[in-house]
């Protein structure tokens, strides 16, 4: 039986290969786990997780970068619209932001990926 393909997004916030969106790219399907370990390759169709060394280093800058403006965004929806004192607005955003890093980081990694692996719907499987 024939699964459907998941789509661009579906496969960078699914953490899974940008090349099948097929496979895992970390060791733990926990989305929120805090462990970090990616698999060195696609179980399903093979490609190398880290082409070069360094490779994700590039991902920091996703990372700092969208979790900066969403909390920015957070923080003036809190102070502005719901009328939270910034002491309030600091402390919740903290607590929200220690909840969240662990996807935060896993998904950065997964959208550096996908800009530099392109998708191949005719990839083969390596498995048997």
């Amino acid at each position: 039986m024939a699964s459907k393909k998941k789509s661009y997004i579906q496969s960078t916030v699914g953490l899974t290969c940008p090349r099948c969106r097929e496979g895992a790219l970390f060791e733990d399907k926990g989305l929120f786990s805090f462990k970090y370990r990616m698999h060195k390759h696609c179980h399903h169709c093979g490609v190398d997780f880290e082409p070069e060394p360094g490779f994700y280093y590039g991902a920091m800058f996703v990372s700092y970068i969208g979790s900066g403006f969403f909390l920015m965004i957070c923080a003036l929806l809190a102070v502005f619209v719901l009328k939270l004192s910034l002491p309030v607005t600091l402390i919740t955003l903290f607590v929200f932001i220690l909840l969240v890093h662990a996807y935060l980081f896993k998904v950065s990694r997964s959208i550096w990926i996908h800009w530099f692996v392109k998708y191949d719907p005719q990839v083969p499987s390596i498995k048997p």
